[in-house]
């Protein structure tokens, strides 16, 4: 078959669609375009480069790097030669690249910058594998002595002079590629010990994409903005793997991650995809807004919302829509519903997304009243992404919508998601026996415990191992209960207590910048965070939130008491993961104290 590889699908499109713009990225404040067919001439340099540096057939390369072209010429280029890409967060500090370097036996890296050579140099000692460290950008390592580094430029150079020698070359490698080689290696987040290399194929990868497609099917002249870390298997997916199965979508990427809000008003891509923190964020920093606003805006803001919700939950239901309410609905949309969306940089958007963790159904609403049609989804590294997906109009607030085309689903006894596709992974690199615990007879075991409703759509209540048995014999999903609790402008992160207790608790982490702007308005002097989250004032605050939290559960699972932590969680100290998911192991043994406190 000629498209089923991903080198074999980036050829295809380089010669579908030559001149058309497949990348973009800002270079000294000018957006730089990238033809399909510069991308793929640069990854076959790239991967030709390798051959030069005595790169063998199923090496591993590392990516420890920022997004970026490069990151992409490095994923295609090293598969199409026959290599198998690792990426590493660019967050991750030097004792975890050394991890994954060293469990993956990577004999190249691919790194963005000085700060990222220097957490492999700081690690050298402990890569007996590595052959080579290859920099994007060499601003600030000229004087740098170590044998090991090269740049980017360099290698591609190198392919060049090898492609000019042999032209068939890069074309035999590609038409060599299998769809059932591994294609590359995705560390999980690690929730509970050490990260597992996830090994994906191209199989894998490219009918996930298509089970993807055909629920929510993208364009060739769509629009994307690529920001989430690329390590991340739904940040591939939407930045390799769809714009190549699709063919001729744009993908952006944006300056840095504190310049996103900023990058998405000037591309105001068609498709954008966020984990629900980013929604949270977006939807908190208008209210915080609309708090600092004039008595007039506040008025129109909150008059808008009430009702654009009321029209869109009886569009929901498929209920009569009178023409007064479409000629009040007009009207809020120009007064509200537009300013807003071009204020977020999602005027254009066709497909917005959100997954990675429940969206807590307020921010959902929020958005969708404000004609931002985001469609909670649900995947997983080992099925390479998607599983289920809110599709068309058939939308169903606090579930992820219907099974993708090409998944199956059981559900055992304890409620656990089981899951069969073409998607499924090959197994875990060197643990045969996680692999032996996560795969059975092509079925994947999710730990994920959830339901599909009467409707079809799949509910996910929470991790298997995360879910609380109280003292009582009560099994409550904590993650519902945190949910309700970030969807206030004022709370970051909560981390429910319970199991083996008699009622449960909470682990409160404020949203510093909103919190902190709330105490000024209150005329409350503070510091630092640990001054700021002390306050008794704050305390009764969250007291506040908390109660209104508690309304919505039944009283079992209400919050009895809480502790404010007084200081953020910290990736470095292990208490998040790198996709800022909270180990509650780590967590809950960290602050016993704090938690024992609360039940004495």
């Amino acid at each position: 078959m000629e498209n089923d590889t991903l080198p074999k699908l980036l050829r295809t499109s380089a010669r579908r669609f030559g001149n058309k713009i497949a990348l973009r990225e800002k270079d000294l404040g000018i957006w730089q375009n990238i033809t399909w067919k510069d991308y793929f001439e640069r990854s076959k340099y790239f991967g030709l480069g390798l051959l030069r540096l005595e790169f063998q057939k199923e090496d591993k390369v590392s990516i420890l790097s920022e997004n970026n072209p490069e990151w992409l010429y490095g994923d295609l280029g090293t598969q199409a030669v026959g290599g198998i890409v690792v990426g590493i967060y660019p967050t991750n500090v030097a004792s975890q690249v050394e991890y994954i370097m060293n469990h993956s036996q990577s004999k190249f890296v691919i790194v963005g910058d000085q700060e990222q050579t220097d957490k492999v140099l700081e690690v050298r000692e402990s890569l007996p594998d590595l052959k080579k460290i290859i920099v994007i950008d060499m601003k600030g390592l000229r004087k740098y002595r170590s044998s090991l580094i090269i740049s980017f430029d360099e290698v591609m150079r190198l392919g060049k002079e090898l492609d000019d020698q042999e032209p068939e070359l890069f074309d035999r490698l590609v038409d060599e590629t299998d769809p059932s080689d591994v294609a590359l290696m995705v560390y999980t987040s690690g929730t509970t010990g050490k990260p597992k290399g996830a090994m994906i194929s191209h199989r894998n990868a490219i009918a996930s994409a298509k089970n993807f497609l055909a629920a929510t099917p993208l364009k060739e002249d769509d629009s994307i903005v690529s920001y989430l870390p690329l390590c991340h298997v739904a940040e591939r997916s939407f930045s390799v793997f769809y714009p190549l199965v699709v063919g001729g979508i744009t993908v952006n990427f944006a300056e840095s991650i504190n310049t996103v809000q900023e990058n998405i008003r000037e591309i105001a891509p068609t498709v954008f995809f966020a984990v629900p923190r980013i929604w949270e964020k977006m939807q908190s920093a208008h209210i915080m807004r609309m708090r600092d606003a004039t008595w007039l805006k506040r008025v129109v803001d909150r008059w808008c919302l009430r009702k654009e919700r009321y029209i869109w939950e009886k569009e929901v239901k498929k209920e009569k829509i009178s023409l007064f309410l479409r000629l009040l609905k007009f009207l809020c949309f120009v007064i509200h519903a537009y300013p807003l969306q071009k204020h977020f940089g999602l005027n254009r958007v066709t497909y917005a997304y959100a997954g990675g963790a429940p969206t807590p159904p307020e921010v959902f609403v929020f958005f969708w009243s404000l004609g931002i049609p985001i469609r909670n989804l649900y995947g997983s590294t080992e099925c390479t992404g998607i599983c289920s997906v809110h599709q068309g109009d058939d939308i169903r607030l606090g579930t992820t919508g219907p099974l993708a085309p090409g998944v199956e689903l059981r559900i055992a006894p304890d409620g656990e998601l089981i899951f069969k596709t073409e998607g499924v992974f090959q197994g875990y690199y060197r643990d045969p026996e996680a692999t032996a615990r996560a795969i059975e007879d092509g079925w994947y075991y999710s730990g994920d415990v959830g339901e599909l409703t009467e409707d079809g759509h799949l509910k996910i209540t929470d991790r298997k191992k995360d879910i609380i048995i109280t003292s009582g014999g009560k099994n409550i999903s904590p993650q519902e209960i945190e949910n309700e609790f970030k969807a206030s402008p004022y709370i970051k992160d909560a981390v429910v207590i319970g199991d083996g207790r008699k009622y449960l608790t909470a682990l409160i982490l404020i949203e510093y910048d909103n919190v902190g702007k709330w105490a000024e308005d209150k005329h409350i002097a503070y510091t630092t965070f640990k001054d700021l989250s002390q306050k008794p004032e704050v305390f009764e605050l969250v007291s506040e939130i908390t109660k209104e939290v508690n309304k919505k559960f039944a009283r079992v699972e209400t919050i009895k008491k809480f502790t404010i932590l007084d200081k953020e969680l910290d990736q470095d100290d292990d208490e998040l993961t790198a996709t800022q998911k909270v180990r509650r192991k780590i967590v809950e043994e960290k602050y016993k104290d704090l938690i024992d406190k609360m039940y004495r």
